[in-house]
């Protein structure tokens, strides 16, 4: 029994603050943290068109839908030392044909540098036409790159948070092509 508790004692000596400075926490390949918790929001801009063979079918013989979206952002990723899994929520409005469109999607993708990414992503988006076009709802697919700072040679400016670029193109259930340009906020 004394031997149980000597070994707790030392287990609880080993475990102090001492133990912890002589063994950092892990970082990724870049040097940046391996893991935790980076929220983010931002906005990005683009169009939307969907082909003749969408679900919104043919209005007063136009047979595509399109139109320019401005779009919010909202999501969280969870670095895994050099990849990275997380989750967004969308909100954008649209014009010409599209009135709104909402989105929640997963992302899982690579660390590239200190603050860039490159990741696919899947989800489900309620779009609201306008115009006459039918309101539907379906999978969103896509994939995307973020740049930060640091990854463009300006180094110094911010950590790994703070501005990125993002560059993405999505699809409504393969029926339409959705480029998207913005800036994200990381936290």
């Amino acid at each position: 029994m004394k031997i149980c508790f000597a070994a707790a004692a030392l287990a609880l000596t080993l475990s102090g603050p001492g133990f912890a400075q002589d063994n950092p926490p892990p970082t990724a390949p870049d040097g940046s943290k391996a893991f935790g918790i980076e929220p983010y929001v931002g906005v990005l801009g683009g169009y939307d068109n969907y082909s003749r063979r969408s679900k919104f079918g043919v209005n007063g013989g136009r047979d595509n839908m399109d139109g320019e979206l401005v779009e919010g952002v909202a999501g969280v990723n969870v670095p895994l030392g050099a990849f990275f899994v997380g989750a967004e929520g969308t909100v954008s409005k649209g014009f010409k044909d599209i009135d709104w469109e909402y989105g929640v999607r997963g992302r899982a993708g690579l660390r590239a540098g200190t603050s860039g990414l490159i990741y696919g992503s899947a989800g489900y988006m309620w779009v609201n036409g306008d115009h006459g076009f039918p309101d539907r709802k379906d999978w969103i697919y896509g994939l995307g790159v973020e740049v930060g700072p640091k990854d463009i040679g300006l180094g110094g400016i911010t950590d790994s948070a703070g501005p990125r670029l993002r560059l993405q193109v999505d699809t409504f259930q393969f029926h339409s092509i959705r480029p998207m340009a913005g800036v994200m906020f990381h936290f």
